[in-house]
């Protein structure tokens, strides 16, 4: 039987084995999850929320365990992933606050107001979660907490390197009482995945990845009628304006660049900067990043860990490689040692232009792309020039002008303003574009996979 190896990337060591489902046994693991929601859709939205407080206060009393071996599995800062378990408590916290309102039934008028009417939002089904490794716990929780509070079962296949994690989660999730069969791990290969897509007892498909990915898990959705949610990747362009605080947004860069190690799809990762203040963030943001302290991830000093895996890094470097031949300057980095472990250093490149992989593509790891401005003007035509539109930033003094700018012009899902952040359980996440559709979090997610039931009253 083929089997999944986990490696350490801060050492390259192997840390498990994991045998890879077969057909049968995968389907088996949804049917089991189809039993267990045929029961959890008669419990209310209150009578649901308890177990999800009790996974959250198991997450919290597991939070070394968890941040270990994410640490272990893609080379996370350990105090990252420390940070990662208690976002994730506050997830199921907040579904299990905020989801009886949010999913409450909704009285309505009809036929000019003479009638009354019901929208119920009622749970479908088994929700296939298809996750990538950069937040091992968060990305499978957001899709857990929402959907369990809507009545739905989660069937989780997690990526390969992460695999502990997905299963720690399960073991944690039954052992703080979610009934069996409600949230179920599979280990399985691509062409399993297409089939399990297919299953009459799979309602609904939610993908974080990249884009070619979502473009496949998307159509196979599409031609078994499934409703799809893609969060996708992105190359989000923060903008530093003539009047932004250089200090701030430099600081601010910086950590939006390294990050969760760069691999983080709402990393900060091109920098459009306008000509009246260019040399002088240039300057100060290249010297940060020369100084960041690489090294290993369970150290509490450490700033930039390993990427992820052996492929991780291989793509990073050719990207940065063919950025470089096609005309764009390397001000730092770019020049990792050969020694044991995935370490990239902090790279910085300018002089970035349309064609080159630095301005095109994501690039998932600590270098980033700067790019000149002739003004606020076309620092915002640069910023959209982009097949992806999940995240960004804006630098300047003046917050209405960035308020403006975000809500009318920024063609992005999420857009910070003289700050950085990955994700909040009030605001929702998602982007347009080739970054994917859909949304999660801030209560959207708790409906993304529920059935707007219209019931139509005489009176």
């Amino acid at each position: 039987m083929t089997q999944i190896t986990t490696i350490n990337p801060a050492t390259d060591e192997k840390i498990a084995y994991y045998d890879i489902m077969t057909k049968d046994a995968a389907f088996e693991k949804v049917e089991s999850a189809h039993a267990a929601f045929l029961d959890w859709k008669t419990k209310t939205h209150s009578e649901r929320a308890p177990f999800l407080h009790k996974i959250a206060a198991a997450i919290r009393d597991h939070s070394d365990e968890l941040a270990a071996l994410m640490t272990k599995e893609m080379g996370k800062l350990l105090r990252d992933g420390k940070t990662e378990v208690e976002l994730c408590a506050r997830l199921f916290e907040y579904s299990a606050e905020h989801g009886p309102d949010a999913l409450a039934d909704e009285e309505r008028k009809h036929s000019g107001g003479k009638k009354r009417g019901i929208v119920a939002h009622c749970p479908i089904g088994v929700i296939y979660s298809i996750q990538p490794w950069n937040f091992p716990l968060y990305q499978p929780v957001r899709v857990l907490a929402a959907n369990l509070i809507a009545g739905n079962a989660v069937v989780l296949k997690h990526a390969e390197i992460c695999t502990g994690s997905g299963l720690m989660l399960k073991e944690i999730c039954d052992k703080a009482g979610l009934p069996e069969g409600l949230f179920e791990v599979i280990i399985i290969d691509h062409d399993t995945s297409d089939e399990l897509i297919a299953h009459k007892h799979v309602r609904g498909v939610t993908m974080t990845g990249s884009d070619n990915a979502g473009r496949h898990i998307g159509q196979v959705a599409t031609k078994n009628l499934k409703k799809s949610v893609l969060e996708l990747g992105s190359n989000d362009a923060y903008l530093v304006l003539e009047d932004a605080d250089i200090d701030l947004a430099v600081k601010t860069c910086v950590q939006g660049r390294i990050y969760n190690n760069g691999e983080t799809c709402v990393s900060a990762k091109r920098f459009v900067v306008t000509d009246a203040v260019y040399d002088v963030f240039t300057k100060a943001f290249v010297e940060q990043m020369k100084a960041i302290k690489m090294g290993d991830p369970a150290q509490d000093d450490t700033q930039l860990g390993p990427l992820s895996s052996v492929s991780q890094f291989e793509t990073i470097a050719e990207q940065v490689t063919k950025s470089v031949s096609a005309g764009a300057t390397l001000l730092c980095g770019g020049n990792p040692k050969n020694e044991t472990g995935q370490y990239y250093p902090a790279t910085v490149l300018a002089d970035v232009k349309p064609g080159m992989p630095a301005y095109d593509e994501e690039l998932f790891g600590p270098v980033a792309s700067i790019i000149r401005a002739k003004d606020d003007e076309d620092a915002m035509k640069i910023a959209n020039d982009s097949r992806y539109g999940l995240g960004g930033g804006i630098f300047t003094k003046d917050e209405d002008k960035a308020i403006k700018l975000a809500r009318d012009h920024f063609d992005t899902g999420m857009i910070r303003i003289n700050s950085f952040g990955a994700a909040d359980p009030n605001m929702p996440f998602g982007g347009v574009k080739d970054s994917g559709f859909g949304r999660e979090h801030g209560g959207f997610g708790m409906k993304e996979f529920t059935n707007a039931k219209a019931i139509y009253l005489p009176s």
